[in-house]
């Protein structure tokens, strides 16, 4: 395929958070076409008055096969150079990325020390704690009959999840909200204006939670105590340990994946089965047998994180795209998702589709998501707390979009049910 940036117009150009605030008609419509296609090199956002290189543009890899193989293949395909497009120093990426901004031997070493954390008996504890956190959020929220569903519910429980698998403080939750916000949020007006110096607003946010972060850790330090952080801290293999500033990059990365995509995924799980409400009657007619499968259709429709970039290391061809070393390329999992040659009527959303081998936590390989199991359970223990409380809750207005490229988010989205009284 030759080389030549598009020329379209922002709503034609996937890599512009424009394109992302269409109907969804509109963003499907577009998917399709590139779909059947090689994947198509598009120009990036002029990011020159952030003081970033103004990069080329990067290739749009939308075919699930591909994206699978690209994958297993980081020696080709790099995350070193950044997982987002822009091209900020490589200092910004791992202060940011953590594990996701490396490849080995440095991944495979802190990815090691992290997953030390992760043990069964930390994974139990934690599952123990979701179901009475989303009755505790949903108790909140059951006498007012109506709410902003992603602030007041689907926000709250991966956020206090998070924080305390961490060790810090609830009193610090509306803080890492906001901050979270502005890291992820940081091309939409409404939480960084367009008056706002962007980089800096973004490194402001990070260094404030790796500071928050910074002080749990060190007051962890020789203690033994059921947190992560306290794990994380006193951890050693081979001889080595997490610095603090590792474990400070670790706890933006779970603030800003673990908690930001849960949230979109519940909160466009209520949006689908609002507008399906015979898959609605489904799921909660069959709650143990729909459960599992109803999860994985949320996350692969819904697909929270957009793309994940990679940059090609040597020139290769990929279904007939000539990519070059140094190329950037999107592994654009929202449209794998919907690729028709996997995926039967992709676009309908089914409680019960099987298989579903969507690339909802990433492709496989290294990068693959650390924190999917916790995810899958936090979303289907919301939604069945959701059908015993609030059983007739639905959404009353469309989903506000998140303008990012990069986050499939929503901002806001009302929901109504009959008011009732909830025992925390």
């Amino acid at each position: 395929m030759t080389r030549t940036a598009s020329d379209g117009l922002e709503f034609r150009n996937p890599l512009h958070p424009q394109f992302w605030l269409q109907d969804q008609s509109a963003i499907d419509a577009e998917l399709a076409l590139l779909h059947k296609q090689p994947p198509a090199f598009f120009a990036e956002q002029d990011a020159s008055e952030l003081g970033l290189p103004v990069g080329e543009g990067a290739w749009v890899v939308t075919h699930y096969d591909a994206i699978i193989e690209m994958s297993k293949n980081p020696e080709t395909f790099s995350s070193a150079q950044g997982f987002t497009l822009l091209d900020f120093p490589p200092e910004f990426n791992e202060f940011f990325a953590s594990i996701l901004a490396m490849d080995d031997p440095r991944h495979s070493r802190l990815r090691r020390l992290v997953s030390a954390g992760f043990t069964p008996r930390m994974l139990t504890r934690l599952e123990d704690g979701v179901r009475q956190q989303a009755r505790d959020i949903i108790a909140d929220v059951a006498e007012r009959g109506s709410c902003d569903f992603v602030v007041d519910v689907a926000a709250r429980l991966p956020l206090v999840i998070v924080c305390d698998l961490m060790g810090v403080p609830r009193s610090e939750l509306g803080f890492v909200f906001d901050q979270s916000n502005v890291i992820l949020g940081a091309g939409d007006p409404e939480y960084v204006p367009e008056s706002s110096d962007i980089v800096t607003a973004i490194l402001e946010a990070g260094g404030a939670l790796a500071e928050l972060m910074k002080s749990v850790a060190q007051s962890k330090r020789n203690k033994e105590t059921d947190d992560l952080t306290s794990i994380l801290v006193n951890a050693e293999i081979e001889g080595e340990r997490l610095t603090d500033q590792e474990i400070a990059s670790f706890f933006i990365l779970l603030v800003v994946a673990g908690n930001e995509t849960t949230r979109n995924a519940i909160s466009w799980g209520l949006h689908y089965l609002t507008e399906n409400p015979d898959q609605r009657k489904d799921w909660q007619d069959n709650r143990e047998a729909v459960t599992p499968t109803a999860v994985e259709e949320i996350v692969r429709l819904s697909s929270p994180v957009t793309f994940m970039r990679r940059t090609a290391t040597t020139d290769v061809d990929l279904l007939g795209a000539s990519v070059k070393a140094g190329d950037k390329l999107t592994l654009t999992y929202l449209a794998a998702n919907r690729d028709p040659s996997v995926f039967d009527d992709p676009l309908r959303f089914d409680v019960r589709r099987d298989p579903n081998r969507h690339l909802g936590f990433g492709g496989p390989g290294p990068h693959f998501c650390l924190g999917a199991h916790l995810a899958r359970r936090e979303i289907g223990v919301m939604f069945n707390e959701l059908f015993d409380h609030l059983p007739d809750i639905v959404a009353v207005s469309q989903p506000d979009p998140l303008q990012s490229n990069f986050i499939h988010g929503v901002k806001h989205l009302q929901a109504e049910w009959t008011p009732t009284t909830v025992s925390s």
